[in-house]
């Protein structure tokens, strides 16, 4: 991989370590009231996004707070692009009055999935996001159905590749009801890093190497090794 890609994380998730992670990182991606949060909580996080000088998107989500957004939801198009509209416009309010961009929009959890493997979907979405955000980056997977209808659209895109989670031989996330789905400590995240970028792939669950781009690398907030190895990540390969 000729150049290194930007880490994001997702955050604004009520951990209670939030600020020791911002040094690690060059985005956040930050929830927005469907799975966690509300202007409060979206306001402290942008706070620390601005207090350390990094990016902040938005990170709406199935209107779902009960199963954190993690669970496919029977819901109309119209009412789910209302609450994602809904969203990035509280995000927007909250970003404006400290007077910070919105860097990017990623959609979280299972609308994320979902968006990537169901063409009309991602159809749907991305033509939202042609009206309502022409200009904002969008975060989606690799050979995804968001990535297709981005670059069909015209829409900005960043190719994003999760760098703690097991992925299966289509590309698509090994399920967290599965044992070994969140990578959470350094050796095995620092193995799957190492053929990311020697050899521009992935590693899946089974041992297939998948060729992927990749823009932008994801760790989740609510990783529960987060601080001891996203440090050790960063100094190896970036600083």
């Amino acid at each position: 991989m000729k150049k290194l890609p930007q880490i994001n994380c997702d955050l604004g998730e009520g951990i209670k370590s939030e600020e020791s992670i911002f040094p690690w990182i060059d985005a956040a991606s930050v929830a927005c009231g469907g799975h966690f949060g509300d202007q409060e909580s979206m306001a402290k996080t942008l706070e620390l996004a601005k207090k350390y000088g990094k990016k902040a998107g938005s990170h709406p989500s199935y209107p779902d707070k009960e199963n954190f957004g993690r669970k496919s939801m029977k819901i109309s198009i119209e009412n789910l692009i209302d609450s994602i509209h809904s969203q990035i416009e509280n995000f927007q309010k909250e970003s404006r009055d400290l007077d910070i961009s919105m860097d990017h929009i990623k959609f979280h959890g299972a609308l994320y999935n979902d968006a990537a493997r169901d063409e009309r979907l991602a159809d749907q979405l991305t033509d939202f996001l042609q009206e309502a955000f022409p200009k904002s980056i969008i975060f989606c997977s690799p050979a995804s159905f968001m990535e297709r209808f981005s670059i069909k659209k015209g829409l900005n895109f960043k190719l994003e590749v999760f760098a703690d989670r097991a992925y299966n031989s289509d590309l698509s996330l090994v399920s967290r009801t599965i044992r070994g789905s969140l990578l959470s400590d350094y050796e095995s995240i620092s193995s799957h890093l190492e053929v990311l970028f020697s050899e521009g792939k992935i590693l899946s669950a089974s041992g297939d190497k998948l060729p992927v781009n990749a823009d932008t690398l994801c760790f989740h907030g609510d990783n529960p090794g987060l601080n001891h190895f996203l440090p050790k990540i960063r100094k190896k390969w970036w600083n």
